[in-house]
């Protein structure tokens, strides 16, 4: 983009005016970025979800589907994008929540950000579980009825439900995608002062520069930065390209997938199940959407619905809520944050084993003495891991180790999917589960020694490295040009031949993964825009 341009656009749209962050060179990472990328799915949702609306009859949920993947020109590629769009949503949410939990972002003075934040996410679940219903079909139709149940047992909101729901069970979806579109409203009302608010306070400084609340930049530091524009918007455009080029990808690929095991349905497979009264609905097991597979186990561990709620929502909200409050140390690293950061760790470990155990055993109900064995170790893994660790620190008494939010995310997955595959071994030695358990113990233990670089005398970084960027080599930024162009003249050309796909059909999803292709090509090529531009 040519200065002169930029500084049109600056004049008009007066960015200078505007309270926007200036940026230091060490936070062009994705790490600080994924609030964007939520963003992006978030946009990339909304703008599907508008065409959908022409098209789509709420009085004819299942007809009206089939009508939009089977007859309106590529409405395949976009109703399959716009249901992954809401999925990435949905997972980088969840990423963005405990990085930053992690990171003790909710800490003075970002608490109603961070609330802000808790809430959007509970909107997102709700807004996703509307629109899966939409769909109509057998596993839609079991979701609502779930839905319709918990609140029925619950005394007095049984009249409720037409408001909710509507006529549903006969294929009237109508009440169903006005709460959608209130709940996505919802969302982007909340947006806006969420984007504001991260706006006005910064991205959380690494804690090599700020170690203690209020973690902010001081004004004089500030003006020292990389102005907002174009540089943020820039880096931002490149990372948005990027996010929709993965959700137009994924989907439209694994629409060519057929005989998928019924464990993988509820989270690979695009199309609609059958509709609800046909001879084949019988034939498959009903489940919720993938990201409420969590609450469908934990409804068999007890029929009490009330107790059900208080275990799977109350309890959790209340405490993502309070915990700003509750948390009242004012040091950011997580080894000085041993309790908060553990109730963290077990509750992204438990909600990722509770995902995947609804999953393999839908609708089984589970004794006591099982939900201990599958909880217990995760607890005790934590509590002994996190007391073992004895960081070293340096002669100010500041903690020299180093653990990213990411990487205890990472650790979170990787212990999850180790204790499934353990106890897994236990209940059915078999060669299959051997093969599955050893891998995963060798990225447990990888992952261990990550995340506790000081007990296992991993390798320790200088402070200095990780806000400091080095100077890159001119024949790097030569190589990236050359990549630019070449990205360039690839997207064109496939921009230019992407429209003898045919538009219905077996072959339109094509469409949907060429495009996708553009979008990357020209997200990386933004990307490495960035790089020979702005790096030093």
């Amino acid at each position: 983009m040519s200065s002169k341009l930029s500084d049109w656009f600056k004049e008009r749209l007066g960015l200078d005016d505007l309270p926007f962050f200036k940026t230091p060179d060490y936070m062009y990472k994705v790490d600080y970025w994924l609030g964007a990328l939520v963003a992006s799915a978030f946009i990339y949702t909304v703008i599907t979800g508008l065409i959908l609306l022409l098209y789509y009859n709420a009085q004819a949920g299942y007809n009206s589907t089939e009508f939009v993947i089977n007859s309106v020109p590529y409405g395949s590629v976009v109703l399959y994008s716009h249901l992954y769009g809401a999925y990435a949503m949905i997972i980088l949410a969840y990423v963005h929540m405990f990085r930053n939990y992690f990171a003790g972002a909710y800490k003075k003075p970002r608490e109603l950000l961070w609330i802000i934040g808790v809430i959007m996410l509970v909107l997102t679940l709700g807004t996703a579980f509307l629109g899966y219903s939409l769909i109509g079909d057998a596993l839609a139709t079991s979701a609502v009825d779930v839905g319709e149940g918990i609140i029925s047992s619950i005394p007095g909101l049984s009249i409720f439900i037409p408001l909710l729901f509507g006529n549903y069970d006969a294929g009237d979806y109508g009440r169903v995608l006005a709460w959608h579109i209130i709940f996505t409203a919802l969302i982007g009302l909340l947006f806006v002062f969420h984007f504001f608010m991260a706006e006005h306070y910064g991205m959380m400084p690494s804690r090599k520069v700020k170690d203690k609340v209020p973690a902010v930049y001081t004004k004089e530091e500030w003006q020292k930065f990389n102005p907002w524009w174009p540089r943020n918007f820039v880096y931002m455009m490149s990372l948005v390209f990027l996010s929709w080029g993965f959700i137009l990808i994924i989907p439209n690929a694994l629409a060519y997938l057929n005989g998928l095991p019924q464990q993988l349905n509820p989270f690979l497979n695009p199309k609609p199940a059958p509709p609800p009264n046909s001879p084949a609905a019988a034939h498959i097991t009903t489940y919720p959407p993938w990201f409420f597979l969590f609450l469908y186990k934990i409804a068999d561990f007890t029929s009490d619905v009330l107790i059900f709620l208080f275990i799977g929502v109350i309890i959790p909200l209340i405490y993502l809520i309070l915990v700003p409050f509750l948390d009242r140390t004012e040091y950011l690293h997580p080894l000085k944050r041993k309790v908060f950061v553990g109730i963290g760790i077990l509750m992204a470990t438990y909600l990722i084993q509770t995902t995947i155990w609804g999953d393999l055993t839908p609708g089984v109900e589970i004794p006591v003495g099982q939900q201990v064995l599958v909880y217990l170790p995760p607890a005790i893994i934590v509590a002994l891991g996190l007391t073992a660790i004895k960081p070293r620190t340096d002669n100010k008494g500041n903690i020299k180790g180093t653990i990213s939010p990411i990487t205890v995310l990472a650790f979170v997955l990787a212990s999850s999917l180790f204790v499934i595959a353990g106890i897994e071994l236990l209940a059915n030695p078999t060669i299959l589960t051997v093969g599955i358990f050893i891998p995963l113990a060798g990225i447990f233990v990888l992952t261990t020694k990550k995340i506790a670089p000081i007990a296992l005398k991993a390798e320790q970084k200088s402070e200095n490295m990780a806000i400091s960027e080095e100077r890159v080599p001119e024949w790097k930024k030569k190589l990236a040009e050359g990549l630019v162009a070449v990205l360039f003249i690839y997207a064109v050309v496939l921009a230019a031949q992407i429209w003898t796909i045919p538009a219905t059909g077996y072959f339109s999803n094509l469409f949907g993964v060429d495009l996708g292709l553009i979008f990357l090509m020209l997200g990386e090529g933004i990307s490495l825009y960035h790089y020979v531009v702005y790096r030093k």
